[in-house]
């Protein structure tokens, strides 16, 4: 059945006054995201292999689980301890796809954590084949003058300090055929006037993915990063106020934002067979909006 890619999902506008604390949790979203809970069907291409899913609580995060849970998968899944009760809602759809879950609660900031989210995956699950770092912090600003150090030093730890501690602690347990997924953003290239530290992570996060690719091909390892448009996931209630809450996606060509499970199909490609000839690819799913 074909499906116009317009309506493929709720579109704007969405209710406004839905703001939240960080770090924000899908049980207070409205309408709930499609994380492809009754959607999603697998075909079989990560059959037995250990995929560790940072963020894999809410969002993208948990549509890859679910996504390589249902392709046969295990999956261990970082999150926040105060994302905790998300993080349960999905490792029960993971344990429903005959997989094992791997919960690991923590900090990513902490290089400490970063090293030991990779021992035990490897300890508890038998290995690791895939590295998903998909976990970020988002501020926004006003002006120059509203950025703090804090913001600059928190965002740069969690969003790509601990991709390279996790590399580290992961490629010397991955063999041939493995494969990083780093989670970037069309803010890498679109870098809107309030975005201005979140958006130089993700610069930052397309460029180490085309060095680490480079460093690890050798190896047989393949490294590649998403770029999402305006997703529906928590971070959204968090740094936007009821007006870009509920105008989310209108601006882009689809006019609608994306669904988590919409992003979950690159993911896939990117850590599969499917993607044997794919290394330092940066693969947008933005709605139509272009980031060259």
């Amino acid at each position: 059945m074909t499906i116009d890619p317009r309506d493929a999902g709720p579109r704007p506008p969405f209710p406004g006054d839905q703001q939240q604390e960080r770090p924000g949790l899908t049980s207070r979203m409205r309408p709930a995201p499609d994380h492809g809970e009754t959607s999603y069907v697998g075909k079989g291409l990560l059959i037995d292999r250990v995929a560790l899913v940072t963020g894999g609580d809410s969002g993208i995060g948990r549509a890859v689980a679910i996504a390589y849970a249902r392709e046969g998968a295990d999956v261990a899944i970082s999150y926040l301890p105060v994302e905790q009760s998300d993080a349960e809602d999905t490792a029960e759809w993971v344990r429903k796809a005959g997989r094992r879950v791997l919960l690991l609660p923590g900090d990513l900031r902490d290089p400490a954590h970063c090293r030991d989210l990779v021992a035990r995956t490897v300890a508890e699950l038998g290995g690791l084949d895939i590295l998903v770092n998909n976990a970020a912090a988002q501020v926004v600003n006003e002006g120059l003058d509203d950025v703090t150090p804090e913001d600059l030093e928190g965002s740069f730890r969690a969003n790509v300090f601990a991709m390279f501690y996790l590399a580290q602690a992961a490629v010397p347990h991955m063999k041939p055929g493995g494969a990083i997924v780093n989670s970037t953003s069309q803010q890498a290239k679109v870098a809107d006037k309030t975005m201005l530290v979140y958006a130089s992570t993700k610069g930052a996060i397309a460029s180490l993915t085309i060095g680490l690719s480079n460093l690890l091909a050798p190896k047989g390892i393949r490294v590649n990063c998403v770029a999402p448009g305006p997703v529906w996931t928590p971070i959204q209630p968090i740094v936007k106020d009821p007006e870009q809450i509920a105008s989310l996606g209108a601006d882009t060509p689809l006019g609608r934002a994306g669904q988590p499970a919409e992003l979950a199909p690159a993911y896939v490609l990117l850590a599969s067979r499917e993607g044997s000839y794919m290394t330092g690819a940066l693969v947008p799913v933005t709605g139509g909006t272009p980031m060259y």
